[in-house]
């Protein structure tokens, strides 16, 4: 059962390598499954609690649960040699140097940083890099709070895994709100602040005030919403209730909407189980009796919710408490996508499938959506167009603003992933977007040779 305070509210108790042995339900776990964790969780992070392990996982389920699998290391997580490596790695103790080694070479081989965002999203200001913001997009910034890198638990699917392994090198980090305001004067462009992470719903309502209440003070005339990234809702709702400083955080978001300021909270739900409790209720209720909405999205994920069903009873309980079905997105390419994703046109007979099974206030979801280099590429489907069967995508979201909405067309392959697993269509060698593409890269290495010569 989770553990309560002195007052009888939820007491936060987190689970990692260090201490998992201790969960009530640990003796359920088979020796192999136990491997899987310490190893699989020596290479990608590991963190889950009290209210997961209590309230969601279903224990007469494993091995397939699906909240187990999205909050526990599996072992086929890690190819077979980079499994093998640390399983042998590890007979030299825990926190060996060849632990260590073996970690950081295998997460090298995981494309850390997908969709270039170490090389081709972060601005500059003043000539000085910001490396806590991304901007990618020309009406959003995002911004990582250097408090909110870490989640309540770890989605062991999370693009965002090399924030939580302790390598400051592959993080994303800011404290300078100060810059932050500097840079949003400077690209009246800017219409969205995504704060993101980890999650920013870690922080503390004291420490969370630190980065909004600038925005609200700084008089932006082209500010127009401020977007909060949290999984809390799902894996700790507690913060929004019973937590200690639960009514200033609910306070805080008061004061953004009363302010003129859209608060949009982006809620990451993966799978139906974890709309089902009570607590869950309880916190978006108080979320959006701020004048906040909850907007909601996951990638399609062999595993755990690579089925139509699945989502259809997602997004019908999420359109009955009140919240905006927003994205799918596909399996980014990067830790265990080899495990949990699927191929593009299958992600998109999901879409389909779920789609026909809900009412339209739930077809506001976008997607199947890829986020890659050029952008958010959405896969509409398959097609026959002269004669020759293609895959239609469309650009959602561009580096270039003039690529949205134009639909284009890659060779027909039930077995791709990834944009980079497709081919033109009608024999052209490249997609109409690529030499731009190119360009812009090849202007953003130039101004980083002339950032280093400064």
């Amino acid at each position: 059962m989770t553990t309560t305070r002195n007052d009888g509210a939820p007491r936060y108790r987190a689970y990692t390598l260090n201490n998992f042995s201790s969960i009530p339900q640990y003796e359920r776990l088979t020796r192999a499954q136990r491997e899987a964790v310490e190893t699989v969780g020596h290479v990608l992070p590991f963190k889950t609690n009290s209210y997961v392990v209590d309230q969601l996982i279903d224990w007469d389920k494993l091995p397939d649960d699906p909240m187990y699998v999205l909050t526990f290391p599996q072992r086929d997580m890690l190819r077979d040699e980079h499994y093998a490596r640390m399983r042998d790695a590890l007979r030299h103790g825990d926190h060996s140097p060849e632990v260590d080694q073996a970690a950081h070479e295998i997460r090298l081989a995981l494309n850390p940083h997908p969709a270039g965002q170490m090389e081709h999203n972060v601005p500059e200001i003043y000539g000085q890099k910001l490396s806590g913001m991304q901007h990618k997009y020309r009406e959003t910034v995002l911004f990582f709070p250097s408090n909110g890198q870490t989640c309540h638990a770890y989605c062991s699917f999370c693009f965002r895994w090399p924030q939580f392994v302790g390598d400051e090198s592959m993080k994303f980090a800011m404290r300078e709100s100060e810059l932050l305001v500097a840079y949003l004067r400077e690209h009246p462009e800017v219409t969205d602040v995504l704060f993101t992470g980890g999650d920013p719903m870690v922080m503390s309502a004291k420490n969370l005030k630190i980065y909004i209440e600038p925005l609200l003070e700084a008089n932006l005339p082209s500010l127009q919403t401020i977007r909060i990234g949290t999984k809390s809702l799902s894996y700790w709702p507690y913060r929004f209730t019973t937590d200690k400083d639960a009514d200033d955080v609910l306070d805080l978001f008061r004061r953004v909407t009363s302010s003129g300021l859209h608060l949009a909270i982006m809620g990451h739900f993966n799978h139906p189980k974890e709309l089902t409790t009570t607590a869950v209720d309880e916190a978006i209720g108080r979320v959006l009796e701020t004048g906040a909405q909850i907007r909601t999205q996951s990638p399609v994920m062999r595993n755990i919710n690579d089925s139509g069903d699945a989502w259809a009873e997602m997004w019908r309980r999420q359109v009955s408490l009140g919240l905006i079905p927003y994205y799918m997105f596909v399996a980014r390419d990067t830790g265990a996508q080899h495990y949990f994703s699927v191929p593009l046109v299958r992600a998109w007979e999901i879409y389909r499938e779920a789609l026909k099974q809900v009412s339209g206030i739930a077809r506001t979801v976008r997607g199947p959506s890829m986020s890659t280099d050029p952008g958010k590429v959405q896969v509409l489907g398959p097609a026959d167009v002269a004669g020759e069967k293609v895959l239609t995508l469309n650009f959602l979201q561009g580096r270039n603003p003039d690529w949205v909405a134009r639909p284009f067309f890659a060779r027909y392959d039930e077995t791709a992933t990834w944009l980079d697993d497709l081919r033109p269509a009608f024999g052209e060698r490249e997609f109409f977007y690529e030499p731009e593409l190119r360009q812009m890269f090849e202007e953003d290495k130039q101004r980083e040779e002339e950032l280093a010569l400064a």
